[in-house]
């Protein structure tokens, strides 16, 4: 008799959870209108039914993919302008990003080398201010080279600003941070792990990455891409050499739109009201250039929809560049349509990348893309660097990596360049990386390789 009780007591209980995590679910994604993919919205159900408490605390720890933030822009329909910029200016507003802006003196860093010297005389010229946002900062000769350089310039009397995110800061092993807060400088960790994660779950990271010098002068300089800042970004570590990867940088206007970006996040990761501090955007400006932050903080998956839309628009040429490919159905699908109309699509990664999991979750997507047409590349190195090159139309380089954890979830920042020249010269770095990859041959897997292949799909948001 007792054990028929413990028992319908214990039935009642797990009920009672799995209803409650059932109700939290249906909720949280009415009330922060979370649109999930079908898949991760039938895995989440079946978690929850199966393992209610597991589920729960997991769900509330990982389950947020947008917040409730203002938008970067207030959205509009696209002006008679934007229409005639092409269809990337008009998407990108649609979007709810600025308008195009100036911007000068672009450059695009070819290797490490040239990417460090920019970054040194970044933080050299500034004489007002310094922002700086990354995902890490190694514990290593270069991260200590950062740190001393921007201690410098506190202590000579420049307000530098310092926002890490809360779990890169840990996979970097903590550099020595409070020698930069001990120089005058200012420190802000971006949503650590368990820090009041119903303000921001500890799935979202940032892992945008920019430099600002002096916002708000006409000398605004910004240093952008993809690397964070450690010794295997720009000169190697350990003996082994740099990874492949791309940044640049460039003066003017459009460094206003990088400075509003970093005020938000930066008010956001210090609990304070956001404010928009910096240069004045400029107007419309032909032939100039966008910022495209993509996040929980956005209405819309930014960076997604510009990929798609762009594999539908483009006529001639796809040129894409990423650490890791594990894309969402759409984008997969827009991208064979692309090669079966005749379009150029190349795809360059490295052969193998530092995440053995995203590696076995790329098999599928990789050889339905070859079957379409598309080449694929295989460089023979660590190659980190995004970048994706729309005919002569569009260039889009940043933070984002090509996989559903930073469409979807994490905090990103790319720059969408229109000029066909600086288009052109994206291209060049493209072509430049893909001269010592070799072409990827499709292969039918095992019974076991298809069966883990599926699997780590499934788990493809938290790659």
């Amino acid at each position: 008799m007792l054990s028929e009780l413990s028992l319908i007591h214990w039935l009642t209980l797990d009920g009672l959870i799995t209803v409650v995590a059932v109700l939290v679910y249906v909720v949280n994604s009415h009330v922060r209108r979370q649109r999930r993919h079908p898949v991760a919205a039938v895995a989440w159900m079946l978690f929850i039914l199966l393992l209610p408490y597991l589920a729960l605390p997991a769900f509330l720890l990982f389950g947020t993919r947008k917040l409730a933030r203002p938008p970067l822009a207030p959205v509009a329909a696209p002006s008679a302008e934007g229409r005639a910029g092409g269809w990337a200016v008009e998407t990108i507003m649609t979007l709810g990003q600025p308008a195009p802006a100036h911007y000068r003196e672009l450059n695009v860093h070819t290797d490490g080398r040239q990417a460090g010297e920019a970054l040194w005389a970044t933080i050299d010229a500034a004489q007002v201010s310094l922002d700086l946002c990354t995902f890490l900062i190694g514990r290593d000769d270069l991260g200590e080279a950062v740190l001393d350089r921007l201690c410098r310039k506190a202590r000579a009397g420049v307000r530098v600003r310092l926002l890490l995110d809360g779990m890169g800061i840990l996979m970097a092993r903590r550099p020595n941070l409070q020698r930069l807060t001990a120089a005058g400088g200012e420190l802000a960790l971006f949503a650590p792990p368990l820090h009041a994660p119903l303000r921001s779950p500890t799935n979202l990271r940032n892992h945008r990455k920019l430099l600002i010098a002096d916002a708000g002068r006409a000398e605004c300089r910004l240093w952008c891409g993809g690397r964070n800042l450690a010794a295997e970004y720009f000169e190697g570590k350990s003996g082994a050499a740099p990874w492949g990867d791309l940044s640049f940088d460039l003066r003017g206007p459009l460094s206003a739109q990088a400075s509003a970006l970093f005020e938000r996040d930066w008010a956001f990761a210090r609990g304070l009201p956001a404010s928009h501090p910096g240069c004045a955007p400029a107007g419309f400006v032909p032939g100039g250039a966008q910022l495209v932050a993509s996040g929980p903080d956005q209405a819309d998956d930014t960076v997604y929809a510009l990929l798609v839309s762009g594999a539908y628009q483009a006529r001639q040429r796809i040129a894409l560049a990423t650490p890791y490919f594990v894309p969402e159905t759409a984008l997969l699908m827009a991208l064979c349509l692309a090669a079966r109309r005749g379009v150029a699509v190349d795809l360059l990664l490295p052969a193998r990348s530092n995440h053995r999991l995203s590696d076995l979750a790329r098999g599928r997507p990789l050889r339905t893309l070859a079957a379409a047409g598309a080449r694929i590349w295989l460089a023979p190195g660590m190659m980190h660097g995004k970048l994706a090159v729309f005919d002569e139309t569009l260039a889009l380089s940043g933070s984002a990596n090509f996989d559903s954890r930073s469409l979807f979830l994490n905090y990103e920042l790319m720059v969408a360049f229109h000029r066909a020249e600086d288009v052109r010269r994206f291209a060049a770095w493209f072509e430049q990386e893909k001269g010592g990859a070799s072409p990827y041959v499709a292969s039918q897997p095992g019974l076991l390789r298809d069966a883990a292949e599926g699997v780590s799909q499934l788990l493809g948001l938290q790659l």
